[in-house]
């Protein structure tokens, strides 16, 4: 096994004709003073934004042309797939996902368990059980929750406890059907690293996972290796990402790390921009995460 370089690294994007795209500081990731095992992540999408308007048939022909073969699905988007769907159309859905190459990864929800009103919390736990209920007839693997945020004139260690306590509870509920709970690294004040870890020393649930969301409060504090090192135990199958040659964010690093800890789950680009040819920009960024894992 060889040893995984940043030398290694520029030559297979300069050879693909990437470099010039591509900031310093993306390239800037450090040799591995040990040799990395091989690339075990996956590239897919998440239909925010890109594949917020498209119905479900021309998403997965978008990804399958791309070569993006896993996606999360998000409530509210185009494609439809809600816990409305009748037991007929959840059959539907999981058929077409059955006959593509393209994986079913899980859904992007909004469910979130900062709310200090009992009764918008705990409507939110019943609505994260409707989606572990639709993924798992629609076929996919797992739901995706959030904290979101801290509350005004509410002591933050209660609502830490409270955000951790929820997700035990639906943790469980969602091992019953195979669905792993991951939980987005988001909101303001929740989205830093050491509060993830507070949370996560509650929800000590094995069925509750963190998704990395690539936030720039990754950065803060003693930087990206500690904070990931903090909560690096609990990675689920997800991990979020932005466009790929983002000059503010250390990918490549991160990518290393990733491999370091021989992560096997699914990167999702997650992307803010708009391009008039998004099957062509998703193109794009798999050529960059092809690169960038090695």
């Amino acid at each position: 096994m060889r040893l995984f370089s940043r030398r290694d690294m520029l030559a297979g994007i300069s050879a693909a004709g990437l470099v010039s795209a591509l900031p310093t500081s993306v390239l800037a990731s450090p040799a591995s003073a040990l040799p990395l095992p091989a690339s075990k992540m996956k590239f897919g999408l998440v239909t925010y934004l890109w594949g917020q308007h498209m119905q479900l048939p021309e998403l997965l022909a978008a990804c399958e042309a791309s070569g993006l073969l896993g996606v999360e699905v998000r409530t509210q988007h185009k494609h439809g797939v809600e816990p409305s769907l009748s037991a007929a159309e959840r059959k539907e859905v999981r058929q077409r996902f059955a006959d593509s190459p393209v994986t079913l990864v899980g859904y992007g929800s909004n469910a979130q368990y900062h709310e200090n009103d009992p009764q918008k919390l705990q409507a939110n736990i019943e609505l994260t059980k409707s989606y572990i209920q639709l993924m798992h007839d629609c076929g996919g693997t797992g739901v995706k929750v959030k904290p979101n945020s801290f509350v005004k004139d509410v002591p933050q260690e209660k609502t830490i406890e409270q955000i951790g306590k929820a997700l035990n509870e639906v943790a469980a509920y969602g091992q019953q059907y195979g669905q792993e709970i991951r939980v987005e690294v988001h909101g303001p004040g929740t989205s830093e690293l050491p509060v993830m870890k507070a949370i996560f020393d509650v929800a000590d649930h094995p069925n509750a996972t963190i998704c990395w969301n690539c936030n720039g409060e990754d950065l803060n504090g003693e930087g990206l290796q500690h904070n990931f090192e903090l909560v690096s135990g609990r990675f689920g199958k997800t991990v979020h990402v932005r466009e790929l040659e983002d000059p503010k964010y250390p990918y490549a690093d991160l990518f290393t790390l990733f491999r370091g800890i021989d992560y096997e789950g699914w990167i999702l680009l997650e992307a803010r921009g708009n391009p008039e040819d998004k099957v062509a920009a998703m193109k794009e960024q798999r050529l960059l995460f092809e690169k960038l894992t090695g």
